[in-house]
């Protein structure tokens, strides 16, 4: 690492004296972002410098400590060493980081002012609120501190991105994507102009581009947890399992109770299991392919084939959802029809009513017994549940436009989409039930 004229090797710069300032930690995440072995060369650094004997960590080199633990994400390490340092502007602007990072947005506002206050850079101190203000939704708070600087930082990458944040945030994407490119122009590696860019491109179904995107994003340390849990997730969606775990492990190392993360890890390892998904994923497209088959392929006597007419069944599916009174019910349609019908589905591993275990509730969704706010409630559009990117990415799969096309669904059927697993059921049932709504079968 060059610092003005001189060498710096990693270790000599945590381990030994000297300055130790923005200008050298700005250094130090761009040596690490560019080269991963620098990482684990930071990592080992840390460690050495962490078993050092009491009376050699001064309160200064406990706040060095803490901000090299923040890099590398030790989250809960760098408080701890934090809390032993000086107090400093340098200790305060990373507690307002950590803050941030810990969702403890009004600590992190009180951390920045205080930075502020002892001296670190005003202009840095409110784009660190400007962030933090955005992500409280105090949306005009956060335009407010940006909108009162001036000068040089407007030229910056943080300034560009952050406004860029803050107007998307406020419903102007375009604008948005203009500022987060003109962030890039500044700086190519920005991680935050990355992240937005990717995300505004996988909303647009550019997943190409967006997987680009993420990839530069997350060489940035520390990482922002959405860009890792984004871009795990198009890894999953590409079968490429091992690339996902990371992803979703490096969001645990820094954060070891983040259910999400957790949970989506488990998935992607189960879907890992590629004799086990092989095995279901055959057994659930041989039952559709079962399901699916047109009624006018199978041999029916005439009166069976006019009753199916009649009741308007054109697959074996639509067949499948009847029951036996259904069927007895029909005009003309007796005993014998009924045995026939039994024993056709049974040659094909299937029954009667298989498919309907609420056909009841689902119909009534389509009629005209439901109240004026069910209907409404039920066009909604499905965007209105706010859902994680991978269960959003289901959605589209399955072409779910509205609440009313996702309540038609079974979980089975949702479970057959591509990389959706049990942690999207929960969370669509958990977004369904505020709504007074239910899958089919539930």
């Amino acid at each position: 690492m060059t610092l003005g004229n001189v060498e710096y090797d990693i270790k000599q710069l945590v381990l030994y004296g000297g300055s130790f300032g923005p200008r050298e930690i700005d250094q130090l995440r761009d040596d690490i972002s560019r080269d991963f072995k620098k990482f684990d060369e930071l990592k080992e650094a840390v460690n050495e410098l962490k078993m050092k004997d009491e009376d050699e960590l001064s309160p200064a080199v406990r706040v060095k400590l803490g901000v090299c633990q923040y890099l590398i994400g030790a989250y809960d390490d760098a408080y701890a060493s934090l809390k032993k340092g000086d107090g400093g502007a340098l200790a305060q602007f990373y507690f307002a980081k950590l803050h941030f990072a810990r969702r403890e947005f009004d600590e992190a506002i009180a951390a920045y002012n205080t930075a502020q206050s002892a001296g670190y850079n005003v202009d840095v101190c409110a784009l660190g609120r400007a962030e933090v203000y955005r992500e409280m939704g105090e949306t005009s708070q956060s335009l407010q501190e940006l909108d009162y600087l001036s000068g040089a930082i407007e030229q910056t990458a943080d300034y560009l991105y952050q406004r860029g944040a803050t107007v998307n945030a406020l419903g102007n994407s375009q604008e948005a994507i203009r500022l987060y490119e003109r962030a890039i122009a500044v700086d190519k590696n920005h991680p935050g102009a990355l992240f937005g860019l990717a995300l505004e491109n996988e909303r647009r179904g550019n997943d190409e581009e967006a997987l680009e995107l993420y990839k530069r994003a997350v060489l940035h340390f520390p990482t922002n947890v959405g860009t890792l849990m984004n871009l795990g997730i198009l890894y999953e969606d590409l079968e490429l399992y091992d690339q996902a775990q990371l992803c979703f492990q490096r969001v645990l190392d820094s954060y070891p109770s983040n259910e999400r993360a957790r949970l989506y890890l488990k998935d992607v390892k189960a879907s890992g299991d590629m004799r086990y998904d092989e095995e279901a994923q055959t057994k659930n497209r041989e039952l559709n392919t079962r399901l699916n088959q047109p009624i006018t392929e199978i041999e029916l006597s005439v009166r069976s084939r006019k009753c199916m007419e009649g009741l308007g069944v054109k697959t074996l599916r639509d067949l499948c959802q009847l029951t036996e009174k259904d069927l007895l019910d029909t005009k003309n349609f007796g005993d014998t029809s009924l045995d026939e019908i039994k024993d056709l589905l049974a040659q094909k591993g299937l029954k009667l009513g298989m498919c309907a275990p609420d056909k009841q509730r689902v119909e009534a969704y389509e009629t005209s017994q439901l109240s004026p706010e069910e209907q409404t409630t039920l066009n909604q559009l499905v965007s209105v549940l706010n859902l994680s990117v991978r269960a959003r990415k289901c959605m589209g799969r399955l072409k779910i436009v509205t609440l009313g096309d996702l309540v038609r669904h079974s979980a089975d059927e949702l479970l057959e989409c591509k990389n959706f697993g049990s942690t999207s059921l929960q969370e669509i049932r958990e977004k369904l039930t505020p709504l007074n709504l239910k899958l089919k079968g539930d």
